[in-house]
């Protein structure tokens, strides 16, 4: 066997030659057994795998020998991805294309191998693909870090917008609060702060009736402030006081009068709160006071009003049903309702109005604070001369609160003639002098003693029951002139 023979086979086996292998090919005369032509061999192999492993070095470096270019376009777009920063989606993409083309380009490496390759190629195989490794994570790594600081970045701008607009909320909120706080909140009057205030009544020798008040309803620290208000108020809501002369021709006063002592009973048959029939009184007298109607429709508005004010004042008040069985059915349900919405139009919704009512609360309180016990006779007697008064049409010519006035003092002089009924309490929370009521005040006594046979008694059947005290038997003896 010549020695290229021994060459090529020796290129041609692959792996270690063992000592059987070795005794064979002496046997064929292929190969013989010495020290010196197993180290010719051994040189041969290493030289051959050192030059195998160059050569597979440089095609994992890049180099044009050995394998095709694939790596290199391997690595080439990974690198791309890298660096451009595609999408998210495209990236995770490209890299699993990358991987699926490292394992490609390792599974040929290996299969165009030499089957003579020594453990150094396999080892250079690994050492390449732990750097493709290594290069991937760390570019997944770049794209987790671009990603948390994107997020940071974005978290930041959300928190400067959102403190930017909470200050410039603040700042407005602190505007309108520094321009109410000196502009629109009024400053609390000197002449109403409880201390300064109870020691000028004490001064004046007036009874300070707001400072020791325990109902709640009386709102006792505002009401001096409220009945500022209302007295303002009841100018500015008055019906017209010549109404029947100049714009009603079909009905009188007389007839008037007559409508309202029929709503006394109504209001009595359905246990209405005297605040229902003061509203009722002054809902018609502003509603004729605008609008002209016949004598056939009286009772209409009548009835109307009093639905309105029930609704107004009452927890619950009667049904329409109610209203059309009280006159007999003389109206219908329809009619009752469109003269319910015709009045509050003309009436432009304005029902907090205020009545005599409203005052003789506030009036009767400070009458009662001169006596040491409340007077349960002086506030019966006081709302029964109050109501004597909605049924004379000549009374709308006195504002209420003057009417509330003196039928305080009226019921004081009656319950009590062996003192003057007018205080400087009274003076003050009523507004009025000794001289300002006089004329309402005789006028009142006349309703009282019934000097004009007047044949409307609702008012004084109502006031004869036991539940009032019987208070509309009460007469004086004395003269009223003689007190001013």
């Amino acid at each position: 066997m010549s020695r290229e023979n021994v060459n090529f086979q020796v290129e041609e086996r692959s792996g270690r030659i063992t000592r059987a292998r070795a005794k064979e090919l002496s046997e064929s005369g292929g190969i013989l057994c010495s020290s010196k032509s197993s180290g010719v061999q051994k040189h041969i192999l290493r030289a051959n795998s050192k030059r195998m492993a160059s050569d597979d070095i440089k095609t994992c470096s890049g180099s044009s020998h050995g394998l095709p270019n694939k790596r290199r376009a391997v690595l080439k777009d990974v690198t791309n991805i890298s660096t451009k920063g595609f999408d998210k989606n495209c990236r995770n993409v490209s890299n699993i294309q990358g991987a699926k083309t490292t394992r490609k380009v390792s599974s040929k490496a290996k299969a165009n191998a030499p089957s003579n390759a020594p453990e150094e190629i396999l080892g250079a195989e690994e050492d390449a693909n732990t750097r493709l490794a290594e290069d991937l994570s760390k570019i997944r790594v770049v794209e987790s870090r671009e990603v948390s600081l994107r997020e940071t970045l974005d978290e930041k701008e959300r928190t400067e917008q959102t403190r930017s607009l909470t200050s410039r909320e603040c700042g407005v909120s602190d505007m309108i609060l520094s321009v109410s706080s000196e502009e629109s909140i009024p400053q609390p009057n000197e002449k109403y702060m409880a201390p300064q205030r109870s020691a000028a009544l004490r001064d004046r020798g007036v009874i300070d009736i707001d400072s020791n008040s325990k109902c709640l309803q009386s709102c006792s620290t505002y009401a001096p402030d409220i009945y500022d208000r209302i007295r303002v108020t009841e100018l500015d809501q008055r019906a017209s006081t010549t109404y029947m002369e100049q714009l009603q021709q079909d009905i009188t006063a007389n007839m008037r009068g007559i409508l309202v002592d029929w709503l006394v009973e109504v209001s009595e048959e359905y246990n209405l709160v005297s605040d229902t029939l003061y509203l009722t009184v002054n809902v018609i007298d502003r509603f004729l006071s605008q609008n002209y109607i016949e004598k056939k429709r009286l009772q209409l508005v009548g009835v109307a009003s009093m639905l309105i004010a029930s609704k107004y004042e009452e927890i619950c008040a009667p049904r329409v049903e109610d209203f059309c069985f009280i006159t007999d059915n003389t109206y219908t349900k329809g009619e009752v309702v469109e003269m319910e919405s015709e009045v509050l139009n003309i009436l432009h919704f304005r029902l907090s109005v205020p009545t005599t009512k409203t005052f003789l609360r506030r009036f009767i309180q400070s009458a009662h604070a001169s006596y040491k016990v409340p007077c349960i006779e002086l506030e019966f007697l006081a709302n029964y001369l109050a109501e004597l008064t909605l049924v004379e049409y000549s009374f709308l010519k006195f504002l209420p609160s003057l009417i509330a006035a003196s039928a305080v003092f009226l019921a004081r002089w009656t319950l009590d003639q062996s003192d003057h009924p007018w205080n400087p309490t009274l003076e003050h929370y009523t507004g009025y002098s000794v001289s300002q009521l006089k004329t309402v005040v005789l006028a009142l006594h006349d309703l009282q003693l019934n000097t004009s046979a007047s044949s409307l008694n609702a008012i004084r059947q109502k006031y004869k029951q036991p539940k009032f005290k019987c208070v509309a038997t009460l007469t004086s003896t004395k003269s009223v002139l003689s007190l001013f």
